[in-house]
């Protein structure tokens, strides 16, 4: 009986611990991932003032140890999927629409973790004129001319606008960032939905607003009530950074 009485105590504090304990793994896996993704955007920024443009997405479909994987997917100077037509063109396991490309982000380029702290890859999504090389002629300003001459160290320019857009619900939310965004970065959380495994398969998509950040366009949603995770390239930053570095105007 006194055994039985012991055993009874320790169920029922043990019963009291365990959603203690899974509380404070989420919270250190968040913190984690936290700054794990101020990394990515540092190195965004840093790959930026080297090559003159942003990487591209390495291919989600792609498994780890396979060739290729977690390495940019481009060609002809600019992410894979660009067409001279419409920006991008759907091709090589690369989400895209008309004016940016996604996939997940390039770890073995970077030289950066591949997953999250939840085991699962980061979303990435590039505006398609930040991911081409220096020396085009087109840059897409609208609140100004296309410089002349073009920029010679950069793929993009001072006014190039950035396309990505972050709001605070799928539906009916409002704008969280004034102009668009170059580039956008997401960990999908502990529930993973949307996400790439490390094999390259996608996991479920959750709610709309969880949808809403794995659906393969340039809308991306951030809010308290989805445990995604998003980090961006503020355009303004970006600018400072290429300026500072010399490598616009």
């Amino acid at each position: 009986m006194e055994l039985a009485v012991v055993m009874a105590i320790l169920t029922l504090l043990l019963g009291g611990l365990l959603p203690t304990l899974t509380a404070q793994q989420e919270l250190r896996a968040r913190q984690e991932t936290e700054h794990a993704l101020a990394d990515l955007r540092e190195a965004l920024l840093g790959f930026a003032v080297v090559h003159g443009r942003l990487p591209c997405p390495a291919v989600a479909t792609a498994a780890s140890g396979s060739a290729g994987a977690g390495t940019e997917a481009r060609t002809g100077g600019h992410c894979a999927c660009v067409d001279a037509a419409s920006e991008v063109a759907a091709s090589g396991g690369v989400a895209c629409t008309a004016n940016s490309v996604g996939g997940v982000v390039p770890w073995a380029t970077l030289g950066l973790p591949e997953t999250d702290a939840w085991g699962r890859r980061y979303t990435y999504r590039v505006a398609a004129r930040f991911g081409r090389d220096p020396g085009q002629s087109s840059f897409g300003c609208t609140s100004s001319p296309d410089p002349n001459p073009a920029p010679a160290r950069a793929g993009f320019a001072l006014c190039t606008p950035g396309v990505i857009t972050i709001e605070s619900a799928a539906v009916g939310g409002t704008a969280l960032v004034s102009y668009g965004v170059p580039a956008i970065v997401v960990s999908h959380g502990r529930n993973g939905a949307g996400a790439y495994t490390q094999p390259g398969s996608p996991l479920p998509s959750g709610n709309a607003d969880e949808a809403e950040n794995s659906d393969g366009d340039a809308a991306f949603v951030a809010n308290t009530a989805i445990d995604d995770q998003l980090v961006w390239v503020p355009v303004n930053l970006l600018m400072n950074r290429m300026i500072a570095a010399g490598m616009l105007p």
